[in-house]
């Protein structure tokens, strides 16, 4: 075990989780492995003082980022950014205010990224379109395809893509009719070096195949289930009957993509949140590179696996990686996190979360939840909403409570591929909605 756990950690020297330190009204077991503990007081993110501290003026976006109309709990547009609770920081935490700033390799290193994240992209995708409301309840799935390709040299090589999903048999058609398969093209927005950088806010981990997105809208969801779901019977409805979409203008929607350790697939997840700041739904593309094709029972009935908490109880070892948004993201802080999830005999979920750096400093973080059916809900106000297939996806109980509050906030997606084997991807958010960082974690179970 000893062996099959030392490859799953970086060669190097890690250092010490230094990035965001949430307060406690959002921290779950998940990112409290790559973060210091803070006083729940604290109404500062740490990853927003990364990007004060270490990222060019010319890249500070001037405005907030509003996900919204007025309706949303988003505050208007203004230069104002976070206040800076220092006095709450860490000795090791505050070592961020002296990296370096982004230089002319950095930029250079960025446009290789971009390759390396477009290619990550290319090619034949085959798989299906999960819906799933707030409590891990399979509501639709659908047929897709994604062809992605691209074009342009250095740093104006940009990445095309399009969304082909399958519409089910019309209604009106014959019973005898042998009906041939429909297909509704959508065109995904380009993606290039601009787009990644101020509209996206990307967070790309190269060597671990995996990466984050910001959506302004939830648009190409919406088609996807409306194609897939209505077909040529869509009349264009708002809330048509047996169909949930997501609202039209969102708060918040963050795609979160992990590749698989032992095939050429990936799970793309999508959070989406209400102008309110709660969980809306949640969205899943599984999908296969190739000629390969997933079924739309990949998933099963969400009846078929009640006890879904049970794979991920117990301790696992690994290794987090932390960088700032942005296709020019450095690496922030690396770290060995040692997490144990286990229920006590009065069913309450317990968690400890111990993290190491380099210099042999520790932290250790413990939290309390409750489960209910397919939700877990930590102390603090972050649940979890176990998935079928080995995935849950976590978000704060209310953002719009944690903006309020001047608290910045994350999302988080998990697949635990294999038995005892897993990985996740951490959003980390300011309470402006800018994306300032993302965490990258793999772990064994030990």
């Amino acid at each position: 075990m000893a062996a099959a756990t030392a490859s799953f950690l970086p060669s190097s020297a890690v250092s010490s989780t230094r990035i965001s330190s949430m307060p406690s009204s959002v921290v779950s077991s998940i990112h409290s492995s790559t973060v210091s503990s803070i006083p729940s007081s604290s109404v500062s993110s740490i990853a927003s003082l990364t990007m004060r501290k270490s990222v060019p003026s010319h890249r500070i976006p001037l405005t907030r980022l509003l996900f919204s109309k007025s309706d949303s709990f988003w505050p208007t547009a203004s230069l104002r950014r976070p206040p800076l609770a220092t006095n709450w920081l860490s000795p090791a935490v505050e070592d961020l205010e002296h990296l370096p700033e982004v230089n002319g390799a950095e930029v250079s290193m960025s446009t290789d990224a971009l390759h390396r994240f477009i290619e990550l992209n290319v090619g034949k995708w085959n798989g299906c379109l999960y819906q799933f409301d707030a409590q891990g309840n399979l509501m639709q799935n659908v047929t897709t395809k994604l062809a992605g390709s691209s074009y342009g040299e250095d740093e104006l090589v940009s990445l095309i893509q399009t969304l082909y999903i399958q519409q089910p048999p019309s209604r009106t058609s014959c019973p005898d009719d042998d009906p041939e398969v429909e297909w509704e093209e959508y065109k995904i927005k380009e993606t290039n070096m601009f787009t990644v950088d101020k509209y996206q806010q990307i967070g790309f981990f190269p060597n671990e195949k995996a990466f984050a997105l910001r959506y302004q809208t939830a648009g190409m969801l919406e088609t996807a289930l409306r194609a897939g779901v209505l077909g040529e019977d869509d009349t264009g409805e708002e809330s048509p009957k047996n169909l949930k979409l997501p609202s039209r203008h969102p708060s918040v929607v963050c795609e979160s993509c992990l590749y698989s350790q032992e095939k050429d697939m990936r799970a793309r997840a999508f959070h989406i949140m209400n102008p309110k700041g709660v969980l809306e739904m949640l969205l899943i593309f599984l999908e296969e590179r190739g000629e390969s094709t997933i079924t739309s029972s990949f998933f099963g009935s969400s009846k078929d696996d009640k006890d879904r908490v049970a794979p991920h109880l117990g301790k696992w070892k690994g290794y987090a990686i932390t960088k700032r948004t942005g296709v020019y993201g450095a690496t922030v802080a690396e770290a060995e996190t040692v997490a144990l999830l286990e229920m006590d005999e009065k069913d309450q979920l317990i968690q400890d979360i111990t993290s190491t750096s380099s210099t042999g400093v520790t932290t250790n973080v413990h939290w309390k939840g409750t489960v209910s059916d397919n939700l877990l809900v930590f102390d603090g106000g972050f649940q979890m909403t176990l998935l079928p297939g080995g995935m849950y996806m976590g978000c704060p109980c209310d953002v719009a409570k944690s903006v309020a509050q001047s608290q910045s906030f994350h999302l988080e997606f998990c697949w635990m591929e294999s038995a005892g084997k897993r990985q996740r991807l951490i959003r980390t958010f300011d309470v402006e909605g800018l994306a300032v960082s993302s965490t990258y974690i793999c772990e064994i179970k030990i």
